[in-house]
C-alpha cells in the first residue's frame, strides 16, 4: 500500500473550509485572456480558486460550454461560486450560429451582464465570451457596455481567442496566450484530466 492510497486511512482529503468573508476589493478591473495557445479558461480557473481562498464570491459564466469538465466539478465544490454553463453541447460554426446557440449566447451575456452589474459578485468570469464575438453569437459593442456597466469594485475576466482590439483596449489587463507546440498536432487527442 502506497501512502497516498484512497483506502489508506492517512491519505490526504480534500476539504474545503469556507474563509470568513473579505472586504470587497477596493477597485475591481477588465481583464482580458486570449490568444491561440492553450490556457485561458484554465488560468481564470486558477483566479477563481485564489479568489475562493481569500473569501471572495465569485461567478463562472461559460460560452458554448456544457457539461461537467474536471475544472467544473472542483468548482461546483468550492464555498461562494456561482456557475452558470450554456453550450449546446456541439460546436458552434463560425460564419452561420444555429438559432439555438444565438439564444443561448444571449442568455448568458445578460446573466453575466447581471452578475457584473450587482455588486454581488467580488469575480465575474465570463468564459470563452471573446470567442462568442468572434462567431458572432454576441455583439461587441454589448461585451463592451457590459464591462463599463460592471460594479466598480467587481473584477471581470474575459476570455477566449481572438477578442478584438477594442476589448484589447478597454481592458486593464491583457495577457495573450502563444501557442508555440501543441501535441494536437502530431495526432494526440484531447486527455482527460489534462485538457478538460
Amino acid at each position: 500500500m502506497t501512502p497516498y492510497d484512497e483506502d489508506d486511512a492517512t491519505y490526504p482529503r480534500f476539504e474545503v473550509r469556507p474563509r470568513a468573508r473579505r472586504k470587497p476589493l477596493p477597485i475591481g478591473l477588465v481583464q482580458v485572456y486570449t490568444g491561440g495557445g492553450k490556457g485561458k479558461s484554465t488560468a481564470s480557473f486558477g483566479l477563481l480558486t485564489r479568489a475562493v481562498g481569500h473569501g471572495l464570491r465569485c461567478c463562472l459564466i461559460q460560452f458554448m460550454k456544457k457539461g461537467n469538465y474536471g475544472e467544473i466539478v472542483t468548482l461546483r465544490k468550492l464555498p461562494g461560486v456561482h456557475i452558470e454553463q450554456y453550450g449546446s453541447g456541439h460546436w458552434v460554426k463560425r460564419d452561420h450560429p444555429a438559432a439555438e446557440d444565438l439564444a443561448l449566447a444571449d442568455h448568458a451575456l445578460r446573466s453575466g451582464a447581471r452578475a457584473a452589474a450587482s455588486g454581488k459578485f467580488d469575480l465575474v468570469v465570463l468564459d470563452e465570451v471573446n470567442t462568442a464575438v468572434v462567431r458572432g453569437l454576441v455583439k461587441l459593442g454589448d461585451v463592451l457596455a457590459l464591462a463599463d456597466a460592471k460594479a466598480p469594485r467587481t473584477e471581470l475576466v474575459l476570455t477566449g481567442r481572438g477578442a478584438p482590439k477594442a476589448l484589447l483596449d478597454r481592458a486593464d489587463l491583457v495577457t495573450m496566450m502563444v501557442g508555440m507546440k501543441h501535441p494536437y498536432h502530431r495526432g494526440l487527442d484531447a486527455r482527460a484530466g489534462i485538457e478538460w
